[in-house]
């Protein structure tokens, strides 16, 4: 995709706008006042002979051009000595030189052998030999105004230059383009000229005074910036973080800050409202903490002193309380409209629980006791919390209704997408620009942005774009093809393991290992799955085509990275914490940076590929899945094929067996409460010894179930210990993995199973017909799925680098 410093510009600006309450903006350090260096009280004589030792001064050939700038530099000190100060740094800015370059043109003398521009040039010329040889140090507001693009390059050569060759070749060996690397010196430049101190020296502070200043007086960010940190980190010490945006980020911020958002005008109450808040904390996760804290003291607290000026306690009266729930019912968008608020049980809730959580407590701390009041909201105003949850989960149910059924032709779409953009990919990158060429019966030219003809843009790969000529569109192929095939991969996993999305995208080249039978040396691939909500993580057993899906990720990122996957580290939206550097399998290149996608960008990802299928719900309209659909129908899926309760309640990373049951909604609720009451009398009676280590006859008989799963067709998957719902009925079992060499035999069942049919309908069996049908439909999905593996079929054994779990037997 082309990138032009405009779009750059755009961009940072939109996301000062948009996410400010998300970044800190350091306004403190935009005042930072720079202090005399070194040279602050050199004499005059001494700053021009020091002036001949800069590499940009003219050459000794130029014998007229150095002596007029050595006597405009004279001019400029003597000048500048004019004005009170303790040395160069105070006059400069005392006399108002710092804030423009105008005062140049005051200095400009009438004289009949020089013109007023050739006197411009060599002050302007000496002006740029005083600030390299680091006299006086340039406020941002001067840089910004003087405009002049070559005194930044005369700093990289005149200012530890050495340094700023290892830069440049760290941007090289990172495949960042030039124009990117441009962007990013020009405010290392600024910095280095700014606070007179070499690259190596520079601090985070240093970075974040400059950030601060363009806030303040451009409200946006410098482009380069970003880039610029992490190419100084090279050179110099900045800190923990790897990125300026992680080092700008709040973060968890403290509980009084939160609370202080909300502008609480009673000092009283505001302080026992972060002392209740402080006292829940430890117990919650940081964004069920936020949530709290906007519900208590935005929605309740603050809604009532604006409505009622002047209360100053938590004892509300009835009419206040009325008033206040009267408005709690609505919500009020930004065009002034309203609409039924949907947590308005969960906000009563919460204010119910704040006062009996007071009252409690003061029972044993009497420092509560005075702010233990009745609550304003009875039990009464919460009777329909129950009934509200069963609407919910009864539209979680219709919602997985609607769109499981689809599932095979969202993934088809996707493949199908996928494997086209990947061929119109390689049809363009094999022909020359300007040339024409076909794809798909329509014409298209390859161009190539006029941006990439320019000298800062030649040695970077232009985008694949391409025009078509029948319409005029403009093109991206390689963005087109990104899209399409991470849209794949995520759709892919998530509905062959059921993670949420923060799991997903935390999914990482070491969560892979293996298990190796110490008999066959069969290799059992298995995921581990990082916890995002419950603190446990677990393990999933990999089939072949999650497992093809992975490799072709791998296999990728490999591609893009000189053969090895990225380290890159993952914000947590969340927790508001940032994760360590680790191969993430779900990230891709953003210009000069490898990043982990937002769960913004992968729901886009899904939402164009569900676009592309046409599908539309009861009502007509086009039907939308979310991350969190593919895992509420992989549960209805598993149990609807037979999987025990429990089992996919572990495989989900629920704790709770009526978690797990809300996600299903194809299955018997009778069948579950009598699944439930019998797991729960069972683990009643079961002895503590269960929860030992493992006898080594108790491990050979989990290894003899691996040996066990040999069947016909391929392998069974059912989890270990448990029993075989279909009666070996395999082929009708979503538990069977098939192996691509079975493929003719299954041919072979497809044929069979028509034979009987039609016997069966023709002696008028029309049970025998009616179960044969059933094992016919799923048997023909299994084909479409062995196929959809053979089309997969990589060129050759891929070394994932996965780890393998040792045998028991041979440790020692």
């Amino acid at each position: 995709m082309t990138t032009t410093r405009s779009t750059i510009e755009e961009a940072a600006r939109g996301r000062v706008r948009t996410a400010a309450h998300n970044f800190r903006r350091h306004h403190d350090l935009a005042d930072a006042v720079v202090a005399g260096g070194t040279r602050d009280q050199l004499s005059v004589s001494t700053i021009l002979n020091l002036l001949p030792t800069l590499p940009t001064w003219p050459a000794h050939t130029q014998c007229g051009k150095r002596a007029r700038v050595a006597d405009a530099a004279r001019t400029i000190l003597d000048w500048l000595s004019i004005h009170p100060g303790e040395g160069w740094q105070d006059r400069w800015v005392v006399s108002g030189a710092d804030e423009n370059t105008d005062w140049l043109d005051t200095l400009i003398v009438a004289d009949e052998r020089r013109s007023p521009t050739t006197q411009h040039d060599s002050l302007a010329n000496a002006l740029t030999a005083l600030l390299l040889c680091r006299i006086v140090r340039p406020s941002y507001q001067f840089l910004a105004s003087c405009k002049a693009n070559m005194l930044y390059t005369y700093t990289r050569w005149v200012c530890r230059p050495d340094l700023f060759a290892v830069i440049e070749e760290h941007a090289r060996r990172s495949h960042v383009r030039t124009a990117h690397l441009n962007f990013a010196l020009v405010p290392i430049s600024k910095i280095v000229l700014h606070t007179g101190r070499d690259i190596d020296q520079l601090t985070a502070e240093d970075l974040l005074v400059y950030r601060a200043w363009c806030q303040r007086r451009r409200d946006r960010v410098d482009p380069g910036l970003a880039l610029a940190w992490s190419l100084l980190r090279e050179v110099t010490d900045l800190g923990e973080h790897l990125r300026l945006v992680d080092a700008v980020r709040h973060g968890q911020r403290p509980t009084a800050e939160l609370v202080d958002a909300h502008n609480i005008q009673c000092q009283p109450v505001r302080d026992v409202l972060v002392r209740y808040l402080d006292e829940r904390r430890p117990a919650l996760d940081y964004n069920s903490f936020t949530s709290l804290v906007g519900k208590l003291v935005g929605t309740f607290w603050a809604d009532i002193e604006r409505h009622h000026p002047g209360i100053d306690t938590l004892q509300l009266a009835q009419p206040v309380t009325e008033d206040w729930k009267r408005r709690l019912k609505t919500v009020t968008g930004r065009g002034g409209g309203t609409r039924p608020r949907k947590d308005y049980l969960a906000i009563l809730i919460c204010i119910r629980s704040f006062y009996r959580d007071i009252q409690e407590w003061a029972v044993q701390d009497p420092s509560w006791a005075e702010w233990s009041f009745p609550s304003p909201v009875s039990k009464a105003d919460t009777a329909g919390h129950r009934k509200a949850r069963q609407k919910v989960t009864a539209e979680m149910h219709q919602r997985v209704r609607e769109r499981l059924p689809h599932l095979p032709v969202l993934v088809d779409t996707a493949e199908r997408h996928k494997a086209g953009q990947a061929a119109f990919l390689a049809m363009v990158k094999q022909t020359p620009i300007g040339a024409m060429f076909t794809y798909d019966g329509r014409e298209y030219r390859r161009i190539q942005p006029q941006a990439y003809q320019k000298p800062y843009y030649r040695d970077s790969a232009p985008p694949d774009q391409a025009q078509d000529l029948t319409s005029g569109e403009i093109i991206d192929v390689g963005h087109r093809e990104h899209e399409a095939f991470w849209a794949w991969a995520v759709i892919e996993i998530l509905r062959h393991t059921g993670v949420r999305i923060e799991e997903l995208l935390e999914i990482t080249h070491l969560g892979l290992v293996s298990y190796k039978l110490p008999d066959t040396g069969e290799v059992v691939p298995m995921l581990q799955i990082v916890p995002s909500k419950a603190n446990e993580e677990r393990l999933l057993l990999v089939g072949p085509e999650l497992a093809s899906v992975l490799a072709t990720i791998i296999i990728r990122l490999r591609a893009e990275n000189g053969g090895t996957v990225a380290l890159t580290t993952r914000y947590d939206p969340y927790e508001r914490v940032l994760g360590p550097p680790l191969p993430h399998l779900i990230q891709h290149r953003n210009g000069w940076k490898w990043n982990v996608p937002s769960n913004t960008t992968v729901q886009k990802w899904i939402t164009q590929a569900v676009a592309r299928t046409g599908l539309t719900d009861a009502a007509g309209k086009p039907l939308r899945y979310t991350a969190h659909d593919f895992r509420r129908l992989f549960a209805t899926d598993a149990v609807s094929s037979g999987l025990p309760v429990h089992i996919v309640a572990r495989l989900l990373g629920h704790k709770n067996l009526s978690t797990t049951q809300a996600y299903m909604a194809i299955f018997d609720e009778e069948l579950v409460r009598s699944y439930r009451a019998f797991l729960n009398k069972r683990r009643a009676l079961r002895p503590e010894a269960e929860y030992r280590e493992p006898t080594d006859v108790e491990w050979r008989d989990f290894q003899a179930h691996f040996h066990a799963r040999k069947l016909e067709l391929g392998e069974c998957g059912r989890p270990y210990g448990s029993t075989c719902k279909h009666e070996h009925s395999c082929i009708r079992c979503s538990s069977l993995r098939l192996d691509l060499r079975a493929r003719p035999r299954l041919v072979e069942i497809i044929a069979n199973l028509k034979d009987r049919i039609q016997e069966a309908k023709l002696n008028g069996w029309q049970g025998e017909a009616t179960g044969l049908e059933i094992s016919l439909r799923e048997a023909a999905q299994k084909l479409i799925s062995l196929d959809r593996m053979r089309d997969r079929q990589l060129s050759g054994p891929v070394n994932l680098g996965i780890p393998v779990i040792a045998d028991r037997s041979t440790t020692p």
